[in-house]
């Protein structure tokens, strides 16, 4: 019946959809929300593993510098924080690099440096990275600290065990969630009006529709682009999830002993017992 009632009502205007989908304004406001959510993306995954990785060493200070970065930002709602960078050129007109308290080298005015796109990745980067920093951590947690010891104890320094040997196999356990946080994010770029930001697809196609008062056709259209990508994203998710997850799988199917060398590695880490079958989330992000 659902069908039926998309493709028989006349009030969908599908004409009118067809008419704009590929419309060069829509179009760019597609290009716009890719590009804020690759943007948002990437600086919210270099926060949460540097976060998470100061939350879990042992200087009090940098863990009490991320718990607080990930208290305020998980604390409020994502369009409060965006709202406050777009007034951020009204609280500090200028910005300045030198020694504080004494001379100035560089001296910015704040509109010219975070415009509307600076302010709006900026501000969608900064909170998604307080949510993935939770995620990493419980990663990183579900790895058995014994793998730290032992790789110590051979003389690995810290980078080189979190880069070689914990990280690979505590993405299994990221992979799947910083998935659903990037989906999540394409519809959060929604709300970057806040900033305001009025390139990106929803504002534009709401724009479009409110002048040719045809609003339901262009919301059609903005939910068709969303389903695409977000679809691409679903499929590309499953490939990873798939990837990391060789020879996690507890099963010794032909599938599994055709992945070669590297997965009969990975069999062999989950038969030693040194890594938690279930991965066991100590926080809830």
């Amino acid at each position: 019946m659902l069908v039926h009632g998309l493709l028989t009502n006349p009030n969908y205007r599908w004409d009118v959809v067809g008419q704009y989908m590929f419309d060069p304004r829509v179009v760019s406001g597609f290009g716009w929300t890719l590009l804020l959510t690759v943007g948002a993306m990437v600086i919210g995954i270099v926060l949460a593993v540097s976060t998470a990785i100061m939350r879990m060493g042992a200087n009090p200070v940098l863990k009490g510098v991320a718990w607080v970065y990930i208290w305020i930002f998980r604390g409020t709602p994502i369009y409060t924080q965006l709202v406050f960078w777009g007034l951020l050129p009204v609280l500090y007109p200028r910005l300045s690099l030198g020694i504080p308290f004494g001379p100035e080298f560089f001296v910015f005015t704040t509109q010219d440096v975070v415009n509307a796109g600076v302010a709006a990745v900026l501000g969608l980067g900064l909170n998604e990275g307080a949510y993935l920093s939770e995620i990493v951590r419980a990663g990183l947690n579900s790895v058995d600290k014994g793998q730290w010891e032992a790789a110590t104890a051979l003389g690995m320094r810290r980078g080189a065990v979190l880069r070689r040997i914990i990280i690979p196999q505590a993405m299994r356990v990221i992979v799947p969630p910083t998935g659903n946080e990037t989906i999540s994010m394409l519809k959060t770029t929604s709300l970057v009006l806040a900033v305001p930001f009025t390139l990106e697809l929803t504002f534009v196609t709401n724009a479009i529709g409110n002048k040719n008062f045809l609003p339901v056709p262009l919301l059609l259209v903005a939910a068709i682009y969303y389903l695409v990508i977000t679809s691409v994203l679903m499929v590309g998710q499953h490939y990873l999830e798939a990837y990391y997850g060789r020879g996690f799988d507890g099963s010794g199917s032909a599938a599994t002993r055709r992945r070669g060398m590297a997965s009969r590695r990975q069999q062999a880490i989950l038969e030693a017992g040194t890594v938690r079958e279930d991965a066991n989330l100590d926080v809830t992000p």
